[in-house]
């Protein structure tokens, strides 16, 4: 069995930005990229909030995309950071503040989402759980009492994740 291509090799380590040119228009880009970013997380937390599921996955290749951004800048200006720091301090400060910014809407946002997730599965368990109540057989047990269906031997449903 061949292992997959990109786990048989640990990624390889950003290059350091070699001058203070080429620093200042990643540390722009960075921000530029974590303003669109931070964007896109707010219009997706909304559309969650408003229970608008489907308009809110399509914004995953745009968010997909950026994040991607995100890292190889990060990285990269991470893998510099000692002679940045020299270099162009105020800059660095801004970035830092910035992020923890940034940080901050990407909490609201994975708040926002992991809500969702848990209303969701447990209104799936809910009508897992009604499905099998009524599925199960009417009976009285040995006491008299109604007997109580197992939970294990609940039928399972399927879900289509087509809005």
């Amino acid at each position: 069995m061949t292992a997959h291509p990109s786990f048989s090799t640990p990624p390889a380590a950003p290059a350091p930005i070699p001058n203070a040119a080429e620093a200042e228009q990643v540390a722009t880009r960075l921000l530029t990229v974590m303003d669109e970013l931070a964007g896109i997380i707010e219009q997706e937390s909304g559309l969650v909030r408003l229970g608008r599921l489907a308009q809110a996955a399509e914004l995953a290749a745009a968010k997909a995309d950026l994040t991607r951004r995100y890292f190889a800048d990060a990285m990269r200006l991470q893998a510099s950071r000692g002679s940045l720091e020299r270099i162009m301090p105020e800059k660095i400060e801004a970035l830092r503040q910035r992020h923890t910014a940034f940080r901050a809407r990407l909490q609201i946002n994975l708040t926002v989402l992991a809500t969702a997730h848990a209303i969701s599965e447990g209104i799936v368990r809910g009508v897992s759980g009604e499905m099998a109540r009524k599925s199960a057989p009417q009976t009285y047990g040995a006491t008299g009492r109604m007997s109580v269906p197992e939970k294990n031997i609940a039928a399972p449903i399927a879900v289509s994740r087509v809005l």
